[in-house]
């Protein structure tokens, strides 16, 4: 199952958002698409250990029922809470979407060849600890499905 998971982040998941109209709304939060996919990439460079965290907010009590939802199937909730976002969305960083997306597809290939290079790897995310590669595929695809959902795009397919 996640070498499907896998496959779908490294070739359907950039593809679906180019096809997505950069003044497409979203179905809820405040970001806008550019703004989504930068925070993508921004949450694939933690899942690769570019961007390290050394503190999990997740209280320890909690961390098991974290990692259970992380492993289940359930999807992420609509406006699900990120205590590291600000309240309003961060300015853009790229020039454009088709940048965004380009640096996006980078932190994808850099997560994979990272994993690649040291299949033992453990990432420490932010909200559910540290993270194997499997753990840490699981969470991408996920997330890029919920953010998918959020500009209305539905894969029949994991």
């Amino acid at each position: 199952m996640n070498a499907e998971k896998a496959a779908f982040l490294q070739s359907r998941f950039v593809p679906l958002l180019q096809e997505i109209p950069t003044e497409t709304p979203a179905a809820w939060g405040k970001m806008t698409l550019q703004q989504m996919i930068e925070h993508f990439a921004d949450y694939t460079r933690i899942a690769s250990g570019k961007v390290a965290h050394t503190e999990i907010l997740t209280p320890p009590e909690q961390l098991d029922k974290a990692r259970a939802f992380l492993e289940s199937e359930k999807p992420f909730r609509e406006n699900t809470p990120n205590p590291l976002m600000p309240e309003t969305p961060a300015p853009v960083r790229n020039p454009s979407k088709a940048e965004a997306i380009k640096e996006l597809k980078k932190e994808l290939d850099d997560f994979f060849a990272v994993f690649e290079k040291n299949k033992l790897q453990v990432t420490r995310n932010p909200f559910f600890g540290d993270l194997t590669y499997e753990q840490n595929v699981q969470l991408l695809h996920k997330h890029a499905l919920h953010h998918l959902k959020q500009f209305g795009v539905s894969p029949l397919s994991p």
